[in-house]
């Protein structure tokens, strides 16, 4: 099996291999369920490079990155004339993934009106380009992934069951970060070598310091944010050793003590809303861009502001109307 980016030796890594092995020749549907930044897309990737389909095609799609308008046309095609700016015939991400692997992210935000149709392209391996009467024959292995709950999606009338029945067919939950503190010492040896390797530098010694601050955090954004910390510490990184500002942006509040001993007897969702808050007050309340409180923490713009409004956090004692925050913040 293609090992990837595949890092750890915890009981909980050792056991999500022995699933990708189990699943990977059997071709049937994956759903990869976790919180943002544990790494579904690397696991669907080992699933494609384990599989009988490895010598094709992996084709990634983010559902919640494309808007509901454009989206069936990534998925399905389109032809020419279909809508104004089809110049001419497009060949969409199931054409793309033809005898290979097509991964779905945040399937979730597949907006209800297209669920029927990607469910007919599961069940009859068939698709037909947007303004076209013509079907398509395709053989393509889809797997899902999602941050969110979606048997309570299909409770509310969210998500389509039959369709979540078919994409579920076999279930992987990703741990997130702060449950595999075994892993952290060698994912963060990963990234130093790796992103070092990238700049042209050789670094050969992590101070213990750093190392031990990086163990106690809490990663609220699992393995994306401990990559985004490595890389920005190796940039900043001039000799063999690696940089002590490494753990700059890192909010002692959540680095002082185990993962499972909140610091000060917080709780984690304590911990997390003020590691939060001290992001957004040291990037002026700004969320998105390069910049943003998004980016520091390593999490995805929408995530982020759902993650605010889990917490409970606001742009201050006056501002309680979130869908206006989260416009003012966009802005």
């Amino acid at each position: 099996m293609a090992t990837l980016d595949l890092i750890g030796s915890s009981p909980k890594f050792r056991a999500l291999r022995q699933d990708i092995e189990m699943v990977a020749p059997v071709d049937c549907g994956v759903l990869v369920q976790g919180e943002t930044g544990t790494g579904k897309e690397v696991i669907a990737r080992a699933i494609h490079e384990a599989s009988p389909r490895r010598n094709n095609r992996f084709v990634a799609l983010n559902c919640a990155a494309i808007p509901g308008a454009l989206l069936e046309s990534e998925l399905f095609g389109h032809e020419k004339g279909a809508f104004t700016g089809a110049v001419a015939q497009a060949m969409g991400r199931f054409q793309s993934a033809d005898r290979g692997t097509l991964f779905l992210d945040e399937i979730g935000d597949l907006p209800l009106e297209l669920q029927p149709k990607l469910l007919r392209a599961l069940q009859e391996k068939e698709i037909e380009r947007l303004g076209g009467g013509r079907t398509v024959q395709v053989d393509v292995r889809v797997i899902a992934a999602t941050n969110q709950n979606l048997a309570q999606m299909v409770d509310e009338r969210k998500f389509r069951a039959d369709l979540y029945y078919r994409l579920n067919v076999f279930p992987m939950t990703l741990p997130p970060l702060r449950e595999r503190g075994e892993d952290i010492p060698l994912l963060i040896e990963h990234f130093v070598q790796k992103f070092a390797q990238r700049q042209g530098k050789a670094i050969e010694q992590i101070p213990d310091e750093v190392m031990d601050a990086l163990k106690r955090y809490d990663w609220p954004g699992n393995i994306r944010e401990l990559q985004n910390i490595i890389e920005r510490g190796v940039i900043m990184t001039t000799g063999p050793v690696l940089s002590r500002l490494t753990t700059q942006h890192m909010r002692m509040d959540v680095v002082a003590a185990p993962v499972n001993v909140p610091a000060s007897g917080k709780t984690l969702a304590e911990s997390q809303r003020a590691h939060i808050m001290a992001t957004l007050r040291e990037t002026n309340w700004r969320v998105g861009g390069p910049r943003g409180a998004a980016a520091q923490l390593g999490l995805a713009r929408t995530t982020l502001i759902a993650r605010m409004q889990r917490l409970g956090i606001s742009c201050g004692a006056a501002q309680t109307d979130f869908p206006a925050m989260e416009a003012a913040l966009s802005s």
